[in-house]
């Protein structure tokens, strides 16, 4: 049976357009993609902006940290040429720019990068753009703010991010991810590491009334098995060509 499995563009449509940039968002749009997931920084003068490296120098060529910068200093920057002369004058978006581009009824995906002092800046610019609730994620690795994203915006939900290949030593077992998700009150599990998410973990997440989202995927065979198994998103950075080969399984 064809299961609700969103496709999400990672960082946009990333595979053809400049990542995390407005450019890149409109293009998963206009391939189909449910929502688009990106990364978003806090800069020196309080502003909420999109960009997945602290600092400027890989997608803009200048060594620029972002919680240094201004807005102002940071939009001097061009964050589309290094993807080709097609992008080139693409500027960093904000994540008011991000909410007010999101057509009626797709979702943002927020990865968080900063740490806990993001948070009201967070509240108001998402007050501001008025895009309900259940169309916003908040992701991060770091379950302590989870945690305080959930005690200072219970109504947004926020879902642990984890990467196991990545980060050091730990190979979790399924009992200890469900027990750090608890700890942090998540809603649920955001996952690059595909090996350990089969159908009882899957279960035991469903039962405890948890989301589950899987990244960075890129593979048919791979889309296919999450969407059997009922994932609630995959992330891709080519949601178009993506969602033309596991059609069938979606609904």
């Amino acid at each position: 049976m064809p299961g609700n499995t969103l496709i999400i563009g990672h960082r946009g449509a990333s595979r053809d357009a400049p990542e995390n940039t407005l450019a890149s968002f409109r293009l998963a749009f206009e391939e189909g993609a449910d929502g688009v997931e990106a990364d978003f920084r806090l800069t020196r003068d309080g502003r909420v902006v999109c960009l997945h490296d602290d600092s400027a120098a890989r997608t803009a060529g200048v060594d620029l940290r972002v919680e240094e910068a201004t807005l102002a200093e940071l939009r001097r920057l061009d964050f589309g040429a290094w993807k080709g002369a097609r992008w080139a004058g693409e500027r960093i978006p904000t994540l008011r720019e991000a909410l007010l581009c999101l057509p009626a009824g797709k979702r943002l995906f927020i990865e968080v990068k900063s740490g806990a002092e993001i948070i009201p800046f967070l509240a108001a610019d998402l007050a501001d753009a008025a895009v309900p609730a259940d169309r916003v994620r908040f992701l991060s690795f770091d379950a302590g703010l989870i945690l305080a994203l959930k005690e200072r915006l219970p109504q947004y939900r926020a879902c642990w991010l984890t990467d196991y290949r990545r980060r050091g030593a730990w190979h979790p077992s399924a009992e200890e991810v469900l027990a750090q998700l608890a700890r942090c009150r998540a809603d649920g599990l955001a996952s690059r590491d595909r090996a350990i998410l089969d159908l009882p973990l899957v279960q035991a997440l469903r039962e405890r009334g948890m989301e589950i989202h899987v990244w960075t995927v890129d593979a048919a065979s791979a889309a296919r098995r999450l969407c059997r198994l009922g994932v609630d998103s995959i992330m891709t950075n080519r949601p178009g060509w993506l969602r033309r080969q596991v059609a069938g399984e979606l609904a």
